[in-house]
């Protein structure tokens, strides 16, 4: 691929998809503690993915759902999390301003990616959600990691080719991936939807998606917000 084209890689699943409100449904059978096995259960998917970094995220989300139960007295079998969350997995929904965002980005040159903590078959169900598809995206599956550890990104920056000063990175998560795009010197939009309170520091800071194409052409436009190295060259 050649790297005039401009990129901009999104997160998946709480930027463009509704996973909170997902989550939320999917877990209604649990009744009153639905909602804090659901506050719980982020704290225990991030543990999971940080010490079993080479595990399909099926099981992360399986493994991560049966501790948070457990921390809250619900009793619930592997079998009862797999048809609670893999079951349910073509009920979530798209953010309605998400497809006036990515056509506009489209309208304007841009070529879209994913960049997502799931397996490929997940994802390639996700995606039918869309009106287009995107023209990359890479997988936890295929690079064998999580973010917010840096393989997505070293993944997307060898396979597309792509340059730092026409490369935006948009996402809602903080953790996942706005700490590190900011830590590896990517330029990144904040579309903080849960407006968490973290520290916006330096980064781009909208909360809707209407504002992002305007502060993409911004940071591309802005020379001097890219660091060039490519990502790990000093690790």
């Amino acid at each position: 691929m050649s790297v005039s084209h401009r990129w901009v890689s999104f997160d998946c699943f709480g930027t463009l998809v509704d996973w909170r409100a997902w989550f939320t449904e999917v877990l209604g059978p649990l009744g009153g503690q639905a909602r804090a096995v659901a506050h719980a259960y982020h704290a225990h998917e991030r543990e999971v993915e940080r010490d079993s970094p080479l595990q399909s995220y099926k099981e992360v989300l399986v493994t991560a759902l049966g501790r948070a139960a457990n921390q809250h007295g619900v009793r619930l079998t592997q079998q009862d999390a797999r048809s609670l969350l893999i079951g349910g997995w073509t009920r979530m929904r798209l953010f309605d301003d998400v497809e006036p965002m990515l056509a506009e980005l489209r309208s304007r040159g841009y070529r879209l990616a994913v960049l997502t903590n799931c397996d490929e078959d997940l994802f390639w169900s996700t995606h039918r959600l869309f009106s287009e598809p995107f023209d990359f995206v890479l997988t936890a599956e295929r690079v064998c990691g999580y973010k917010p550890e840096r393989w997505h990104f070293r993944g997307f920056e060898m396979l597309t080719r792509a340059a730092r000063s026409h490369w935006v990175h948009v996402a809602n998560s903080w953790y996942h991936d706005i700490a590190p795009a900011r830590a590896l010197g990517l330029r990144h939009v904040w579309l903080d939807r849960e407006r968490t309170g973290e520290d916006a520091g330096t980064s781009v800071h909208v909360y809707q998606a209407v504002d992002v194409a305007g502060a993409v052409d911004r940071l591309i436009e802005d020379e001097s917000a890219v660091d060039r190295s490519p990502i790990g060259a000093s690790a």
